[in-house]
């Protein structure tokens, strides 16, 4: 049986090659799913939540953010962008949350049902996929910067508003898109609800003014108290 280990001890802070080099040989004696990144980046938490629907057993490493090691030599050979998260499967380096997501999803025997094996119905998906990094992503990104990683001296209330607006026109979208369907992709929970988790949980949980979007609330409702969303999800944010 596989163990997941938090190794929050080390606090990410894998300075020494030696480390490295020691860390890598052990994940390709053991097999072990290996992720690097803390838990309270937003990335990190699609994977989590994805490996818990999955049932995928890990080793965890806190890096990033207050952990620092984003910029260490040995990391950027893993990871050139020197973002979280990086996992290791074997011999296989991936970086790009959904992109690791979608890996997880066709290796595992399991994974058709968050991200379908046909190519029609896999559009479905996909879409909210990109949909999530292109349009969500940005606003939300302002209010996380706007109202928890900003001083109420460096604020900027305009920008905050700028934001909220251009959320509420994007989750305006989803709130249509589940007015006759329980889920993004259809029937069934997919990748779609996965990569948004964060986003609605922040969007639920950040403190400001909020319209009223019945099918939105609903479709939130259906999936926040899953095990899997609660554990990855679910804890203040940074």
């Amino acid at each position: 049986m596989l163990a997941i280990i938090d190794e929050t001890a080390r606090g990410g802070q894998l300075r020494s090659s030696a480390i490295w080099g020691s860390m890598r040989g052990a994940i390709a004696e053991d097999g072990m799913l290996k992720i690097w990144g803390r838990t309270t980046s937003s990335n990190v938490q699609k994977v989590l939540w994805c490996c818990a629907e999955l049932n995928i057993e890990y080793d965890r490493v806190d890096h990033g953010g207050p952990f620092g090691g984003n910029r260490d030599p040995e990391y950027l050979k893993l990871n050139p962008n020197g973002l979280v998260p990086t996992v290791i499967d074997g011999d296989l380096v991936m970086w790009e949350s959904n992109t690791i997501c979608r890996y997880l999803c066709n290796t595992r025997p399991n994974g058709e049902r968050l991200y379908p094996r046909d190519p029609a119905a896999r559009t479905h998906v996909e879409r909210w996929m990109d949909w999530q990094l292109s349009v969500i992503g940005p606003p939300m990104g302002g209010l996380l910067q706007g109202l928890i990683r900003s001083t109420p001296e460096t604020r900027d209330p305009a920008a905050i508003e700028g934001a909220r607006r251009r959320a509420i026109t994007a989750w305006e979208i989803v709130d249509d898109a589940v007015a006759n369907q329980p889920y993004l992709a259809g029937q069934a929970l997919s990748l779609a609800e996965i990569v948004l988790g964060t986003q609605i949980y922040r969007w639920f949980t950040f403190p400001i003014e909020r319209p009223h979007m019945a099918h939105l609330r609903i479709w939130y409702e259906r999936f926040c108290e899953r095990p899997g969303f609660k554990q990855a999800i679910v804890m203040p944010i940074t």
